[in-house]
């Protein structure tokens, strides 16, 4: 009998588990899309066998059954399961789950702590953990979606397995719906656009590709079939697995920049609109953009800064969605420039000896002398006007004297920079021939 604050269920809506709740695996044979690690010579497999287990960090996107996997690894092991989120957990949680593994090691029975988003404990949080390690405490199993190597300990990393998990494809995806089917007892009403079209929508997410499919079932009236129009009415569309702070963002930006110097326009336009996309910020996208006109293309072909800068502009000017086509322009246009990187090496070899050469007082010829102490120093002495020189080239020395003639720039030849090259050249040999 329901009491006066329990809503009674509505007749015909009984409580049933999220479909992916009941999928879930019952082994590591039945995980699917991971068979690096959970197939017969995969590396948990392994572990398994021998008998060892150690502590291991499961990194990978969402969906790719991480925390499956971990709860597999305690039954088939025979380990106490426990299982905290960083998100809700703290120093105080941390104690009581730490104490509790002591008693159960005092009765001979090891624990396996599952953390689940572990990269969100500080630096303090994640050290608590090493002494349990070490004493054979607890097995740590952390999962994390962000690179362990920037968001974990060193000495965590050192204590602990780095296991990759991968993004499902499309066999894997596959795999799931026809488990799905047989649970279910009856097929998916789509036909066969629509149905790649649901896996394409899931990104390699094992549990968004059932959510989805589930969504599907209860949408369809009996008898009905959706084609991938009808599909995309009833299932919003999921947005792409991109986080604007952390690895996507710096893995899709990597992307575009070296399909940008490769001169690849069609890869570079494909990872700039899989950002806007993804709800990348445009301005960050155009800033990039003149970062690889300075960086890769430099002087081969001068413009291509003028149209980044241009382009940078127009969307701030214009707004979206108008102003991306200024972004694409730009990044077709570099793509597709000459390269060079002559000046962006020589601007890093310059720093370099600016740094290591100290405060070296440049050559008195080339300091002005307002006084007469400096010119009784020798300021300004021998000084001569190139406007004055043959060519309006004096061929003087303009470097420290304790560092000597110094090369920094030096244009391949090719594009603009071919110009520059033969005019670098022509001035050497005028320096030559008038420094004897």
């Amino acid at each position: 009998m329901n009491d006066l604050f329990t809503p009674s269920e509505p007749a015909g809506m009984a409580t049933k588990r999220p479909l992916a709740d009941r999928l879930r695996p019952q082994s590591l044979r039945e995980v699917a899309g991971q068979e690096h690690l959970t197939g017969e010579d995969g590396v948990l497999s392994r572990m398994i066998a021998s008998g060892s287990l150690g502590s291991m960090i499961f990194w990978g996107p969402p969906g790719t059954g991480k925390t499956t996997v971990a709860r597999l690894l305690s039954g088939e092991t025979g380990l106490a399961f426990e299982q905290i989120s960083a998100i809700f957990s703290g120093v105080a949680d941390l104690k009581k789950v730490f104490d509790a593994a002591r008693q159960r090691r005092m009765g001979g029975r090891q624990t396996l702590l599952f953390v689940d988003e572990i990269h969100r404990f500080n630096r303090a949080q994640q050290d608590s953990f090493l002494p349990v390690m070490e004493d054979g405490t607890i097995i740590l199993v952390g999962a994390t979606t962000e690179n362990p190597s920037f968001e974990l300990n060193a000495a965590l990393l050192s204590r602990a397995r780095v296991l990759t998990f991968k993004s499902h494809d499309e066999t894997s995806l596959e795999e799931l719906l026809k488990r799905a089917e047989a649970a279910e007892e009856k097929p998916l009403p789509l036909d066969a656009d629509a149905r790649a079209a649901l896996v394409r929508m899931a990104d390699g997410d094992g549990r968004a590709v059932l959510t989805l499919a589930e969504e599907v079932w209860r949408a369809a009236r009996p008898g009905e079939t959706f084609g991938q129009d009808a599909l995309f009415g009833i299932v919003q569309r999921r947005a792409p697995v991109y986080d604007k702070a952390q690895d996507g963002h710096y893995n899709l930006i990597s992307a575009l920049h070296k399909s940008v110097r490769g001169s690849d326009p069609d890869a570079a336009l494909y990872y700039l609109c899989r950002m806007l996309d993804a709800g990348e910020d445009p301005l960050f996208i155009g800033r990039r953009l003149v970062r690889m006109a300075v960086e890769d293309i430099g002087l081969a072909d001068p413009q291509a800064l003028v149209i980044c800068n241009a382009a940078k502009d127009a969307y701030d000017f214009l707004g979206s969605p108008e102003g991306e086509l200024a972004l694409a322009q730009a990044c077709v246009y570099i793509a597709t420039a000459p390269k060079s990187n002559a000046v962006y090496t020589a601007y890093k070899a310059a720093t370099r000896a600016a740094k290591e050469n100290g405060s070296l007082l440049p050559p008195k010829h080339i300091l002005n002398a307002p006084t007469k102490l400096m010119k009784s120093e020798g300021y300004n002495e021998g000084y001569r006007y190139d406007h004055d020189e043959p060519d309006a080239f004096s061929g003087q020395d303009y470097f420290p004297e304790k560092m000597g003639r110094q090369t920094f720039y030096d244009p391949p030849e090719r594009g603009f920079e071919r110009d520059i090259r033969k005019r670098l050249d022509w001035w050497a040999k005028l320096r030559r021939e008038r420094n004897g």
